[in-house]
């Protein structure tokens, strides 16, 4: 088994919207995992739609006013795994941790994926009211991909080396990746904990579906840390630059 980190684009927008109460901007990496597992290939997280390359506005409409995006034709998802050998739409499985445009708006380039998500956070999708509330836009998610709606923890290949985890707060069905290695256990927190500063000092961002379901989504990474997992934080421009090429 393999695990890649993706590099998918770059996104600033107010700091505060990552750590509550801070002043200025903050410029973060937009991620997706590439898991190679025997018995098939699984991403997780697909970053951004292409067409936020040419057109943010026309793709993101009103979040286009609260980020700047950075993204090239060569950062897209697609791109990132074909050069890594990888057929985008050969893609076995699709994990979306939850359904903002920077994390699901890539789907549309694994067509053939299966697409593995918390019912709740699916449901919420499919709610016209809940979908405005948490900057859910259809276009990026609702595609035609064969689901598999889960409730609570899912083992994906049945041998629990990955293993989705519910998360949920920073969006109602919010889930993060275990994923176990040879070289050990890595937790792909995704936006359950956007930092490391979020997670040492339980710093939330300004604005959350749910504050008290993301404080015990952090309590819950904090003891999957303690218990000897590696965390991966979902936007942390300082452990990103850090990353090694691949995880085996």
């Amino acid at each position: 088994m393999r695990l890649h980190p993706l590099t998918c684009g770059w996104l600033t927008g107010a700091r505060r919207g990552f750590l509550e109460g801070e002043s200025g901007d903050l410029r973060v990496p937009v991620l997706a995992w590439l898991v190679e597992h025997p018995r098939g290939t699984l991403l997780f997280d697909a970053g951004m739609h292409p067409a936020a390359a040419d057109d943010p506005a026309a793709r993101l409409g009103f979040l286009a006013d609260l980020f700047r995006v950075e993204l090239s034709h060569d950062e897209t998802v697609g791109s990132r795994l074909r050069e890594r050998g990888v057929d985008p739409a050969g893609v076995d499985w699709l994990v979306n941790s939850h359904l903002h445009f920077d994390h699901a708006g890539g789907n549309a380039e694994l067509p053939n994926a299966r697409l593995v998500i918390q019912r709740r956070e699916w449901e919420a999708g499919a709610d016209p009211d809940l979908a405005r509330r948490n900057g859910f836009a259809r276009q990026d998610y609702d595609l035609g991909h064969e689901l598999v709606l889960v409730d609570g923890e899912h083992d994906v290949f049945g041998d629990g080396r990955v293993v989705c985890l519910p998360t949920p707060g920073h969006t109602p069905g919010h889930q993060s990746l275990r994923v176990r290695l040879e070289a050990g256990e890595f937790v792909l927190a995704s936006d359950a904990c956007y930092l490391r500063q979020t997670l040492e000092a339980l710093h939330l961002p300004e604005v959350v579906y749910d504050r008290e379901d993301m404080l015990a989504s952090l309590r819950r990474l904090r003891a999957l840390r303690e218990a000897g997992a590696t965390l991966f934080f979902g936007h942390d421009p300082e452990q990103w630059a850090s990353l090694p090429g691949s995880i085996e």
